[in-house]
This record gives C-alpha cells, structure tokens and sequence, in this order.
C-alpha cells in the first residue's frame, strides 16, 4: 500500500465523496458477470495457496494470443511486471515518451536509471512521429518505453513506426517495452506480438484490468520470446503474486469476447459526444482512440467538479503538461451527459 507518499494516479474515491468517477479508465460497462461468478466459485478455495505457476491462466493466455506459453509471465498488475522488468534489466539509460504513463519513470528511478524523455507536442496532436527513429538512433539508451495506445493522450502509435522502432531497437540491442494495456479497447490498434520471435529484446505488457473491469483484483501479463528475462523479472517478486481469485477471473475474462465489442461500440460513440461537447466549451482536445481523452481546460477545472463529487484526473503531474490539462475516462451516455452538465455549470458560475 501507499505510506507517506502522494497517490499519482486516478480511480481514488476512498478519501472523500465521489459521485461520478471519470479519473479511472476502466471498463464503463464494470465487470462482466461471468468474471464475478467465476471468483464466486473460487472463493471456497481460499484457504489454499494459489498456483505459483498460473498453470491454467498461462494455459489461457497464450491460447488467446497465440503465442507459446514459455513466453507469458502474469503478475499483480501491470505495474509489478513494470517493475520486475527495471529491476531485471537493470539499465543505466532509458528513455520514455513525455507525456506517459509515471510508473515507468518509477520503475526506473529504483534502479537509479537515468530517463530522457522524448516529448509529443500540442500542434502535433501529441502524435509518436518518426522522429522518434531519429532519437533513439542519436541517443542509443539501454531501454525505450513506448504507451500504445498512449497514457493519457490516447493517440495511437502508427504500425509502420513501432515495427521500424522494434527492427532498430534489435539491430542496436535496445530493450524495447511496449505497454498495450488500452490496445484492446481501441477500433485500428495493432499489437507487436508478431515481431515477438524474432526480437528478444521486444517486451509487450497487457493488462485484465481496464479491459474487462478488473481493476481491484489486479492482474497483468507480458509477452517476451526471452526466458532469460522473464525468469530474472519472475525472481524480482514474490512466488504467490497472483492469487487464485485474480488467475480465475483471468481465465474467465478471456471468454468475455462479446462484452469486449459491445465496450468498444460505445467507447466509440461516446468518445465522440465527449470531444464534441467538450470542444463546444471551447476546450482543445486531444483526437483519442482510447477509452479516456485529453483536453486543455481552465486550471480551477478539477476543483470545481471535485466540490460537485466528480472526479476526473488532473494531469499536471505529467512530464510535458501543466495545470489545466486534464484526462477524463469515457463512460455510459448518462454519465457523460452528467459530467458535460456540471462543466457547463462551473463555466456559468465564472
């Protein structure tokens, strides 16, 4: 848990009065009932250590995406397997998109890595252009993380651009990670599971969490075609990381195919009626492909909706963005009509 130290991230509704949470971006449909009955059925067995091989998790997952299961190691969310990779690879130099997702940047720091940062601009649209090739080439860190899609600009990084990164990450015998924890929940998203093989150095995280509502049970996995890695990121944590109710709620989720499309219907549409409305207030916003969206607002933003029990997530502690940037998660339509009422309200109460 938490101890002396500032939450950095959204989804905490635990320290005050929170009506509506859009500072998460998690499923907006919530758990799938197949997930919640199979931990149900789990719950006799609590008693028991769970299995310290995820046998049947493992099983699940590389039928899923296709790959070998000597390539999947599970963890307690994506962020433990995170931390387990910088504590594994251990590099001196590293570099990360800016604006990104802060616990790579954590991650790091443990291991006393220094981080450039390769930052997205405004007048791009926070889009990963090929200048990243140019400043991994120039500057030839040890590691690159890449978010697609990005945390919390949602834009998608282009197919041609990750492959020719992952082909010159190998030639120059760069650890290249790649965070795909949103890809699921996008329309065009196109995982670099395939170049796995052929790139030991290539390293893909996903998570159950966002996806399929998991957030509270905490489970993640990464793909790597390099047992090396994996045993030395396994040997970084502890043996039983993944309880019994997490690996069955894995197993179940990874049915839960018709619930991912319908999610991915009305990200769609709603996507669109948030950056509709939000931009009919004046706002710039971030074109998106998630599920949560980026836009530029007044810096007192976050604070007036907070006094009305709204959170969304306030993005100034991001590398690259400042006070006023914001990121809200896209939920159900009523929802979103509720958020967009009180941004109109706070704009009327000037």
């Amino acid at each position: 848990m938490l101890f002396q130290k500032t939450n950095p991230h959204g989804g905490d509704i635990y320290g005050g009065t929170v009506k509506l949470d859009f500072s998460a971006n998690t499923n907006p449909f919530g758990t799938p009932k197949g997930i919640i009955d199979a931990v149900r059925e789990c719950l006799p067995q609590m008693h028991r250590y769970p299995d310290p091989y995820c046998r049947e998790l493992v099983a699940a997952i590389a039928d899923h995406e296709q790959v070998p299961q000597s390539s999947i190691l599970c963890g307690n969310g994506a962020a433990e397997l995170i931390y387990a990779f910088a504590q594994a690879v251990r590099p001196k130099t590293a570099m990360e998109l800016a604006p990104t997702f802060s616990e790579y940047a954590l991650g790091l720091e443990r291991t006393h890595c220094h981080i450039e940062r390769h930052f997205l601009r405004k007048e791009n649209n926070f889009a990963v252009g090929e200048d990243i090739l140019a400043a991994v080439a120039e500057k030839s860190p040890e590691a690159v993380f890449v978010c697609n899609p990005n945390n919390p600009t949602g834009q998608l990084a282009g197919e041609e651009i990750l492959t020719k990164l992952a082909q010159l990450c190998r030639e120059k015998n760069i650890w290249l990670f790649v965070d795909e924890c949103f890809l699921d929940l996008t329309d065009e998203g196109k995982s670099l599971k395939s170049c796995l093989p052929e790139n030991p150095r290539l390293v893909i995280l996903r998570a159950f969490t966002k996806s399929y509502g998991m957030a509270g049970v905490r489970l993640g996995y990464c793909m790597s075609a390099n047992p090396h890695l994996l045993a030395e990121m396994s040997a970084a944590v502890q043996p039983w990381n993944v309880s019994s109710l997490a690996q069955a709620a894995g197993v179940a989720a990874l049915k839960e195919s018709a619930f991912l499309e319908k999610t991915k219907v009305i990200i769609r549409q709603q996507r669109k009626y948030l950056t509709d409305e939000l931009e009919k207030q004046g706002f710039w916003v971030c074109p998106s492909r998630a599920n949560f969206i980026l836009f530029q607002g007044p810096e007192n933003l976050g604070e007036r909706l907070a006094d009305m029990g709204i959170a969304i997530r306030s993005c100034d502690n991001y590398q690259g963005l400042e006070k006023g940037w914001y990121r809200t998660a896209v939920r159900l339509p009523e929802e979103n009509k509720m958020l967009m009422e009180a941004i109109r309200q706070t704009a009327e109460r000037k």
